[in-house]
Formats: structure tokens, C-alpha cells, sequence
């Protein structure tokens, strides 16, 4: 597997991440329409996907609790945008799961409307961290997010998540898969971090990039 621990070099934005996430974080509020968004005061870092690819499961592993953020085995479960903040510092929104083929036509439609319209019109949206299952690599409905993000020139980066279910030659592949996907869209950050909420993987490198983010 991909060494995802810190070098010498990294020590202080580690420790910066970790110090972001030891904050006590709280759930602020669930919308299902951008008329009741809290107003643009804080920096925001938003998680998108598809549903079922480990937002909410991510989220919790970075702040250090069990239930900050609702999880489920019921792929999409999350029909609002979530935020969670700290006393300082970003607000991590928790988007709505994209790509649930069995929900209604209506409901996948005001799910896409309003991801869409939050994407193009958060001016402190500072980045978006778009999951991808290492499992299974980027599909369709990802590569529509892509091209909305690079159209929209939202900065994003992608995440693996997951990635303790693959050895390391298959997780290779698929970080060599999501490097090459990446190569002509313009708002992607290049950096790919493969991480996995149930064995710790890679969640001190994506709390340093918060934090770095946060810092700015």
C-alpha cells in the first residue's frame, strides 16, 4: 500500500491538522434548499460523491467521533447539505449523495439542482474533496461532477476512500488511474490521498490539507 504517513518535513502540518480536529466539533445545521444556507462568514471545505462512497463515515474520522455526521448502509441517506463547525476555523459541509439509482426521477433531480447551485455559487467555498470508492474507480456520474467543478472552476481534490479493501499493487493502479483522469481538468488539485475511515489510512495527511486550507 502507498506510504500515507507524514515525513520530517510534514511534522508541522500534521500537527496543525491534528490540533484543527482535537476542536470540539458540532453539527450547525441541515438545508434542503439554498434559501436557508448560513451566511458566507467562514471558510467552508465541502465533501461530495456518490452515495454510499463513505462521506459522512470520512467526516466523523476526522473530527474523532462516532455520530457527528449520520451514517448508513442505505445508500442515499443524506438528502440535505449537513454543516459541522468548531468553536474557529472552516465549516465542513456534508453534501448529498449523487448516483442512487433508486430513488425517484424528482428527487435525483433536486438532489443534482441544488449540489449544482451550491458548487457555483459559494464564494467561500474554498475547496471540494470529491470520494471516490478505490474499489471501483471514477464513474459517469463522477466525471459529470468533474466537469461541472472544472466548468464552474471550483477548486477540488479527490479522495480515495475505502482503500484498505484493495492491496497495495490494485490501489496503485487505481492512484495511477486517478492521476491520469486528472491531467487536462484545469480546478483539479493534483495531489490524490487514499485513505480509509475504519483503519486510520491517510486521515492525518487530509486533515493537514484542511488545516493548510484553513490557514490561508
Amino acid at each position: 500500500m502507498p506510504d500515507a504517513s507524514p515525513g520530517h518535513d510534514d511534522s508541522w502540518r500534521i500537527e496543525a491538522g491534528r490540533l484543527l480536529f482535537a476542536r470540539p466539533w458540532h453539527f450547525v445545521l441541515g438545508t434542503p434548499t439554498l434559501a436557508a444556507l448560513p451566511e458566507p462568514s467562514e471558510i467552508e471545505i465541502a465533501f461530495a460523491g456518490r452515495s454510499n462512497v463513505g462521506k459522512s463515515s470520512l467526516i466523523n474520522a476526522l473530527v474523532g467521533q462516532k455520530a457527528l455526521a449520520r451514517t448508513s448502509n442505505t445508500p442515499g441517506r443524506t438528502q440535505e447539505l449537513n454543516f459541522f463547525a468548531a468553536d474557529m476555523g472552516p465549516m465542513i459541509v456534508d453534501m448529498p449523495g449523487y448516483g442512487y439509482a433508486r430513488a425517484s426521477k424528482k428527487l435525483i433531480r433536486d438532489w443534482t439542482r441544488l449540489i449544482f447551485a451550491f458548487l457555483r455559487g459559494r464564494a467561500n467555498l474554498r475547496r471540494v474533496y470529491l470520494l471516490i470508492d478505490a474499489r471501483h474507480g471514477i464513474k459517469d456520474n463522477d466525471r459529470k461532477t468533474l466537469d461541472l467543478l472544472d466548468k464552474a472552476a471550483v477548486s477540488y481534490q479527490i479522495v480515495l476512500t475505502k482503500a484498505d479493501k484493495l492491496k497495495p499493487p490494485a490501489l496503485e493502479d487505481i492512484l495511477e488511474e486517478m492521476r491520469r483522469a486528472l491531467v487536462k481538468r484545469p480546478a483539479a488539485y493534483p495531489e490524490i490521498v487514499a485513505t480509509s475511515a475504519q483503519t486510520g489510512l491517510g486521515i492525518e495527511l487530509l486533515r493537514a490539507e484542511i488545516a493548510a486550507l484553513a490557514n490561508e
